[in-house]
């Protein structure tokens, strides 16, 4: 296969277009709005549908296709009515770095905004992951994860009372959860298990994140554990598929 000299590292080969040549209106357009993504930059507006279908000559159902699946990938934005180009998203390392490192490392503003904080007795299924007893009593911290005042993620925080009695007095909900472990109780994350999946959010969700109900989400699961190997505590947490990538290093074996 011939590859293209001018193809960016990491992009589809022959730029997505089959071997045989056929390709569908709408991916044609959306090539097209891709290159002038690239010339217009972050915060550029794009021109109308009604224009963009005219330069093409496509319908205007066409170019909203296009466009939809932009603005699912994360490379245009709504702003009031029209649409403009988005920023770079952002990458978050896959480590036992909190949310807030990964964030500021891009000169981000990170912040939470509470949704509740619980206690209730764990269930029996949560006991084991967080290294509590069947029917002791669990916190439950809910928080919509925000960078620079935007919304981009959920996430829920299950830890064992005993571990943390004064949360709810002394834990500040804007903060880093990671760092008040460690600076005020002097508790170290040692290792975790973490899943990866594709979701879509359920309508509770989309309305805390602020997104459609049909907007792809990146769904993590963690389950981690203290310097001793003890559980400590289990995390689900929704990102935004548009707004999110996610990095890992992977060493060589001996």
């Amino acid at each position: 296969m011939d590859y293209p000299h001018d193809q960016a590292p990491g992009a589809p080969i022959r730029s997505g277009i089959p071997e045989h040549g056929r390709i569908p209106k709408y991916y044609a357009v959306k090539a097209h709005v891709s290159a002038l993504i690239d010339e217009l930059g972050e915060g550029g507006t794009l021109p109308p549908e009604r224009e963009l279908a005219l330069r093409y000559e496509v319908s205007r159902e066409t170019v909203r296709q296009a466009l939809r699946e932009l603005l699912l990938e994360g490379r245009l934005a709504r702003q009031g009515r029209g649409t403009v180009v988005a920023g770079p998203k952002l990458e978050q390392p896959l480590s036992l770095a909190s949310y807030t490192e990964g964030v500021r490392r891009q000169g981000r503003t990170p912040g939470r905004r509470l949704i509740g904080l619980e206690r209730f007795p764990c269930p029996e299924a949560l006991a084991p992951e967080i290294g509590a007893e069947s029917g002791e009593p669990v916190w439950h911290l809910e928080r919509v994860l925000l960078a620079d005042d935007d919304r981009v993620g959920l996430e829920s925080t299950y830890i064992s009372v005993a571990r943390v009695p004064d949360l709810e007095e002394k834990f500040d909900p804007d903060s880093s959860f990671y760092a008040y472990l460690h600076d005020r109780l002097g508790i170290s994350f040692g290792d975790a298990d973490e899943r990866i999946e594709t979701v879509l959010a359920t309508p509770r969700e989309a309305l805390l994140i602020g997104t459609p109900p049909a907007l792809p989400m990146l769904l993590i699961h963690r389950i981690s554990r203290d310097t001793g190997g003890q559980p400590l505590e289990r995390v689900r947490t929704l990102f935004r598929g548009d707004r999110f990538s996610f990095t890992a290093h992977l060493g060589g074996r001996g």
